[in-house]
């Protein structure tokens, strides 16, 4: 049986999704499009071997539509013969985008594919695909659910109250995102992964001089009166500070099968050994990581003491923390390098970023497995695990 194994990964360096954003003077087409040529340059491959280009995108309207993968590689100078397509798992999609890639390798349909990602969250702003006054929902969903469902902060804000996550805990671990990713930084780490562009080399929302007393001066950045009143439990903890900032960003990594990586001469960075996708409580949309877990380690017949490394996207600091409370993983592998809490959350880049840190990561510490995951809105999460080769 064919195996799929990544042989490049790069990102961007991640920008405040702002109009005075670092990147915001950068068209989404031309972002991804840079990440697809470092990733071929990097690779020294023929973009022509390339069977596919799958890229995430969450906000597909505006210059965000179209198929945005395909004009990417266009502009990054692919030959027109490529194809490409823009895939939606919310959150999970560039994800999503890499499990398409590596099971269409593993079945034969591809030898050479690109799955990758881009956002630009200040030039496309974050619900902008659904005009004022439309339900994108429909009447089935309002009926399944009578009470309405809610927006991702007060799923947050939900999930902190059951798992009894307290202010000072969740600013904690988003003080330690942080820090973790300022020395990355200042380590070199991230310079094998991060292809600057237009002067800009490093993520901009990493701050590495925050401290759980500047966080704990920010205010509750959910609060709504209705929802204080059906939810009473909610305790108002989540913050600016300790949630994912809105940012740009794109990313990419290269896929093949072990065999054609040695017919190219190209050096696998991992191989992807398994994957999982899972449903769980629209509700409680953000949850799903846990099942997720759950369900990728069985497929792959390992326990979670045979993983060295996690990457479980920070979009808020409760939902790791209530991860970790319920498989009981280590917080010293997770997120080792830091998370979207400083590094940013770019939404359809963010499945692909993870992946490139977390292969870098890999390598850099000579792990074995490590494991992916990602909360999506609408109550879903990806899982994957990568072997070290």
């Amino acid at each position: 049986m064919r195996d799929a194994v990544i042989v490049e990964a790069v990102r961007t360096p991640i920008g405040k999704g702002r109009p005075n954003g670092s990147l915001a003077h950068v068209h989404p087409v031309q972002l991804l499009a840079h990440t697809l040529r470092a990733l071929v340059e990097r690779s020294g491959v023929d973009p022509a071997l390339v069977d596919d280009v799958i890229g995430g995108t969450v906000d597909q309207v505006g210059e965000q539509a179209m198929n945005t993968t395909r004009y990417a590689l266009l502009a990054a100078g692919f030959p027109e013969t490529v194809p490409a397509t823009t895939v939606d798992r919310q959150c999970g999609s560039s994800q999503q985008a890499v499990h398409f890639a590596a099971q269409g390798v593993v079945s034969g349909a591809y030898d050479l594919v690109v799955a990758c990602g881009v956002e630009s969250m200040s030039r496309v702003p974050m619900w902008s695909n659904v005009p004022e006054g439309k339900d994108p929902f429909g009447p089935g969903v309002a009926e399944r659910y009578p009470e309405g469902l809610v927006p991702q902060g007060i799923s947050a804000e939900l999930i902190a109250a059951k798992w009894s996550l307290t202010r000072a805990r969740m600013d904690e671990f988003a003080v330690s995102s942080h820090h973790k990713a300022a020395a990355a930084w200042e380590s070199g780490l991230f310079d094998a992964e991060v292809a600057p562009l237009d002067g800009v080399a490093r993520d901009e929302c990493v701050r590495p001089g925050t401290t759980p007393e500047i966080l704990a001066g920010l205010r509750p950045a959910y609060h709504d009166p209705a929802f204080a009143e059906r939810f009473p439990q909610i305790e108002w903890n989540v913050t600016a500070g300790n949630a994912s900032p809105v940012n740009d960003g794109a990313s990419a990594v290269l896929i093949t099968s072990s065999e054609t990586a040695a017919r190219l001469g190209l050096r696998p960075l991992a191989r992807l050994h398994s994957f999982a996708v899972t449903g769980s409580d629209p509700l409680l949309m953000l949850t799903g990581v846990v099942p997720a877990t759950e369900k990728v380690l069985r497929r792959a017949g390992l326990s979670l003491g045979d993983i060295d490394l996690f990457e479980v996207n920070e979009a808020f600091a409760s939902v790791v923390l209530a991860w970790q409370q319920e498989t009981g993983a280590d917080l010293a592998r997770v997120n080792v390098h830091g998370g979207a809490i400083a590094l940013g959350h770019p939404l359809g880049a963010s499945g692909t970023r993870l992946t490139t840190t977390l292969v870098h990561a890999m390598r850099e510490r000579g792990a074995r497995y490590a494991l992916q995951t990602m909360c999506e809105a609408g109550g879903l999460a990806n899982a994957m695990i990568l072997e070290g080769v």
